[in-house]
């Protein structure tokens, strides 16, 4: 027999035999998807955000496929309305959750906070926290340089060149989380939205003794307890000199602000009290 024809016809055998091995191995491993994973994919916002605590909506969606129940998973930007969907589809119940909204617990405006130094690095606030305390007196409050505005996906944080502050757009802001954990100062805060969308936090985590908090920034909060003092429902806690209301707790009775003597407590969408303006300038 020909060398030529002797040398192909073995290399064709062995070609025929590794298909043969690869077929059966493929058939022995093979991974057969759900697929209910793209149904509750294309049920979702498709914004890949992370805040479900998954790499993405598909990974969100395999998790919602093999999970026995939904009540530890929950989707941020899609809400209550896009887990009944998702439910419905896996046949399943929608886990109960109550809208929630991110606030900044920093009201260090420029005109209220005296600018020490000038920052010249990277437009970053994770750089310039890991640099230096920021470039005025208090080294709690907000950096200005836009990171939370930079990791939200849905447009819902502008930053004001005229205080220096984000601002969050209650409307657009989903609860993902995302602004809250690239903060290098933890000034961002989810709390629940509120009936009404009403709501009363500390704008201020600035945990210095109330003189140096004071000096720092003139709405800071001083730790001084009169506004855990009035509080009847014990939503009010005083802990390293800064007061904390806890939002579950608070019946958004308004006592507090009354009795805030440098404005640091701000209370969101209720109507405008004059008397209250009139006393804090007084003092």
């Amino acid at each position: 027999m020909n060398t030529f024809v002797f040398t192909v016809l073995v290399l064709s055998a062995i070609a025929i035999l590794l298909a043969v091995i690869l077929y059966f191995v493929a058939q022995k491993f093979k991974v057969v998807e759900d697929s209910r994973i793209d149904d509750v994919a294309a049920l979702l916002p498709g914004a890949n955000c992370g805040g479900c605590g998954y790499a993405g909506c598909r990974a969100y969606a395999e998790a919602c496929v093999k999970a026995d129940s939904l009540d530890n998973l929950y989707c941020p930007p899609g809400g209550a309305a896009t887990m009944k969907q998702v439910a419905e589809c896996l046949g399943k119940v929608a886990p109960e959750k109550e809208p929630m909204v991110a606030v900044l617990r920093c009201a260090g405006a420029c005109d209220k906070r005296e600018r020490v130094n000038i920052y010249d690095g990277a437009s970053s606030c994770a750089i310039s926290a890991a640099l230096y305390a920021g470039d005025t007196g208090c080294s709690f409050g907000c950096l200005s340089s836009g990171d939370c505005m930079r990791v939200c996906s849905f447009d819902a944080i502008k930053m004001n060149k005229a205080t220096g502050l984000p601002e969050i757009n209650e409307e657009k802001c989903t609860a993902c989380n995302a602004c809250v954990k690239v903060c290098p100062h933890h000034i961002i805060e989810l709390r629940k939205t509120g009936p009404k969308s009403r709501r009363i936090f500390v704008s201020c985590v600035n945990k210095d003794k109330g003189g140096i908090a004071k000096k720092a920034c003139s709405v800071a909060c001083t730790g001084c307890t009169k506004c855990q003092k009035v509080c009847t429902f014990d939503a009010i806690t005083i802990e390293n000199n800064l007061a904390y209301i806890d939002y579950i707790k608070c019946r958004l009775c308004r006592k507090c602000t009354s009795e805030c003597p440098t404005g640091a407590i701000v209370e969101v969408n209720f109507p405008k009290r004059e008397a209250l303006d009139v006393k804090r300038e007084a003092s």
